[in-house]
C-alpha cells in the first residue's frame, strides 16, 4: 500500500453501521496516507486517533476557506478557494474564528441548554402523540426525528418552525452530494432571504432567541445572516441523523438494548457509545497546511489538505477495545464523533439534550419497539456529509 489511493476509496461503506474496512488495514500500515483528490491534487487521509487529534489540535494545519481549496466535490463540483465569508467562522482560523465563536459560546453552556429540557420533553411527547394517532407503522426520521430536533433547534435560534418551508429545503440539499448545483443554490437564496427577514423581525420585536441576542451585537446584516446560516446547517441534520440511526443500531442490538431498558441510569453512557459507534459526521473534516512540516514521518508541504477520519479515529482499537462493538458499557472517554480543537461542535450540549430526551421518550413510550420491515430494507444515506437513514419505519 504504498501508492495515492482515490479520495473516492475510503467513503465506500459496504455495512450499516460500520465505516469502511479499508481504514483498519490503513491504521495498521499507514494511518496517514497520500490521497488523490477529484481535482488531481495528492493530499493525505489520517485514520487513527492519535494521529486525528494531533492534525485538529495543531495550528499549523488551517481550517480557513481562504488558504484551502478543499479538494472535494460536493454537488457534482470542486470547492475552490474562496474570500472569507463574514459571520461563516467554521472556516475560519483565529483571530476571527475566535471572536464570533464567543459571541456564541454562553448560549451553548451545559447550563444555558438545560434550560431548553422542559421544552424537549413537551416536543417529544408531541411528536410521540402524532405517531400514536397516525398510527403503526411510523418512520421515526419524518414523524419523530426531524420535528423533534427542528423544532428545538428553531426555537432556541429564533427560527419559526410553522415556516420551515421556507429554509428547510436548503439544509437538505446542501448535505446532499448528489443535488443539483442549481436547485440547491436557488434554495441556499430563498433560505438567506428568510433569515434576514427573521432578523429584522427580532430587530423590530426581540424575543428570548440567540438571534434577538446576536441583534445587540455588533454584527452586520450579512454576518448574522451567516451565524444563523451555520447554526440551522451544522446542528439540524447531524442531530436527527444520530437520532434515527441510533434507534436503528439499538434495534439491531437486542441485548444491549435490553440492557438500556433494564437500567435507564445507562441512558447517558449508550448515546456516548453511539456517537462513537456511529459517528454520522463522516468525511468532511479537512485541514490544509501552513507550512512545510513533518507528520508520521511524512513531509507534509504547505498547501496540502489533509482529510481525518472522524469514523476511523472512534473505531481506533489503540484507544477503543473491540471498537467494532456496540457496548453501552464502555468506557467512551475522549471520543471525537463531535471533533476536537477549537472547531470541536460548539452545540454539542444541545445535541446531547435532544439525543437524551428523544431516545428516553420514544422507548419509555413503546416497550415494545420493533422495525417494520426487514433490516436490509431500510435505506442508507451513505453519501453527502452526514450519515444516516432515509427512513426508519417501525411498529409497536
Amino acid at each position: 500500500m504504498t501508492d495515492a489511493m482515490s479520495f473516492e476509496v475510503p467513503w465506500a461503506r459496504t455495512d450499516k453501521f460500520d465505516p469502511p474496512a479499508v481504514f483498519d488495514a490503513l491504521r495498521e500500515s499507514r494511518p496517514l496516507a497520500k490521497m488523490v483528490y477529484p481535482d488531481g491534487h495528492v493530499g493525505w487521509i489520517v485514520s487513527s486517533y492519535e494521529l486525528v487529534r494531533q492534525v485538529l489540535s495543531d495550528p499549523r494545519f488551517s481550517h480557513s476557506c481562504e488558504v484551502g481549496h478543499f479538494p472535494v466535490t460536493h454537488q457534482g463540483q470542486v470547492i475552490p478557494t474562496s474570500p472569507l465569508i463574514p459571520g461563516m467562522f467554521i472556516h475560519m482560523d483565529p483571530p476571527g474564528h475566535t471572536r464570533y465563536r464567543r459571541l456564541l459560546t454562553g448560549e451553548f453552556t451545559v447550563r444555558r441548554t438545560s434550560r431548553l429540557i422542559p421544552r424537549a420533553e413537551t416536543i417529544a411527547t408531541e411528536q410521540i402523540e402524532a405517531m400514536r394517532s397516525k398510527g403503526a407503522p411510523a418512520d421515526v426520521v419524518a414523524d419523530y426525528a426531524k420535528p423533534l430536533v427542528l423544532r428545538l433547534l428553531g426555537e432556541l435560534v429564533g427560527l419559526p418552525y410553522e415556516e420551515r418551508d421556507r429554509y428547510l429545503y436548503a439544509v437538505t440539499l446542501l448535505h446532499d452530494a448528489e443535488a443539483d448545483p442549481a436547485e440547491a443554490g436557488a434554495a441556499y437564496g430563498q433560505a438567506q432571504a428568510f433569515f434576514t427577514e427573521i432578523i429584522d423581525r427580532r430587530r423590530e420585536k426581540p424575543e428570548d432567541d440567540l438571534i434577538s441576542a446576536l441583534v445587540r451585537e455588533d454584527l452586520t446584516g450579512e454576518e448574522l445572516c451567516n451565524i444563523v446560516t451555520l447554526m440551522l446547517f451544522a446542528g439540524y441534520e447531524t442531530t436527527e441523523s444520530a437520532l434515527a440511526v441510533g434507534v436503528f443500531a439499538l434495534l439491531q442490538h437486542p441485548e444491549q438494548l435490553a440492557a438500556l431498558r433494564a437500567d435507564p441510569a445507562k441512558l447517558d453512557p449508550t448515546i456516548e457509545e453511539l456517537l462513537r459507534y456511529l459517528t454520522v459526521n463522516q468525511y468532511h473534516t479537512y485541514r490544509t497546511a501552513l507550512e512545510d512540516l513533518k507528520l508520521e514521518g511524512e513531509v507534509i508541504k504547505e498547501g496540502d489538505t489533509v482529510t481525518v477520519s472522524l469514523p476511523a479515529a472512534n473505531r481506533d482499537p489503540g484507544k477503543f477495545a473491540r471498537p467494532a462493538e456496540l457496548d453501552i458499557g464502555r468506557d467512551t472517554a475522549g471520543h471525537v464523533a463531535f471533533g476536537f480543537g477549537i472547531h470541536q461542535c460548539l452545540g454539542q450540549n444541545l445535541a446531547r439534550i435532544e439525543l437524551r430526551t428523544g431516545f428516553s421518550a420514544l422507548l419509555r413510550a413503546f416497550p415494545d419497539l420493533r422495525l417494520a420491515v426487514p433490516a436490509d430494507e431500510v435505506p442508507l444515506r451513505l453519501k453527502g456529509s452526514v450519515f444516516g437513514v432515509h427512513r426508519l419505519p417501525v411498529s409497536w
